[in-house]
């Protein structure tokens, strides 16, 4: 996805969050950054084959998170 997708994607998240972030998950190497020469600068992100491994783990906590979530916001 490029960041402006990502920024649209994630409500609520500042320009400097959300750039902190993807710079911290590309150090540990759960997602790639390409970088296009052109005008305007383009810039995607991509899951690496380790950040992909992730996925199932995340998706069972959204379904935690989901079941329990009238106990989680008392």
């Amino acid at each position: 996805m490029r960041y402006k997708e990502l920024m649209s994607a994630i409500p609520d998240i500042s320009q400097k969050i959300l750039s902190s972030t993807l710079k911290r998950l590309e150090e540990d190497h759960l997602l790639t950054r390409k970088m296009y020469a052109e005008i305007p600068p383009k810039v995607e992100y991509t899951l690496t084959e380790m950040g992909k491994e992730l996925i199932p783990s995340v998706q069972l906590m959204i379904n935690w998170a989901q079941t329990h979530f009238e106990e989680i916001t008392k």
